[in-house]
């Protein structure tokens, strides 16, 4: 069973990746991991991206992907993992910067998000370790190459 995947684009979705693209991507951040269940994925502008980070997180800048897990109140049945909000332009600059396809940038974005959907994070050392190496084996079963090298 799949992930259903909502995206909105809050910008013109000219030359990015389509909903079904992030689904499939998704879908393979969460397979073996968790079945089903729903999330939002919203494609933003740094303004966006810029005032959700500063909120949420205090750090006054765009970033790449910004997780929000979503917390089902107890004895309520619903399979929501949360939402992504992605920054197109972020995503895009640190594609070039790092010499990396923009679509194998895009997945590597999406399946980190999910991650921490999930509860992965990189806070310390070592859950980092553990994060990086999952989102490794992900991409790979993607062919795409390691995006820590």
């Amino acid at each position: 069973m799949s992930t259903h995947t909502e995206v909105q684009y809050q910008i013109d979705e000219t030359g990015l990746p389509t909903p079904e693209q992030l689904a499939q991507w998704v879908n393979a951040a969460l397979a073996e991991r968790h079945e089903g269940g729903e999330l939002c994925i919203r494609i933003v502008d740094k303004t966006e991206s810029q005032h959700l980070n500063s909120t949420y997180r205090h750090k006054d800048k765009p970033t790449n992907v910004l997780s929000f897990p979503f917390e089902v109140p107890e004895g309520i049945p619903l399979d929501i993992l949360g939402d992504l909000v992605i920054c197109a332009d972020v995503v895009a600059e640190e594609a070039a910067e790092q010499g990396k396809a923009s679509k194998d940038h895009w997945a590597h974005m999406v399946i980190h998000g999910c991650l921490h959907l999930l509860g992965f994070d990189h806070i310390n050392e070592t859950e980092a370790e553990e994060m990086e190496a999952l989102e490794r084996q992900i991409l790979a079963g993607l062919n795409i190459a390691d995006p820590y090298r």
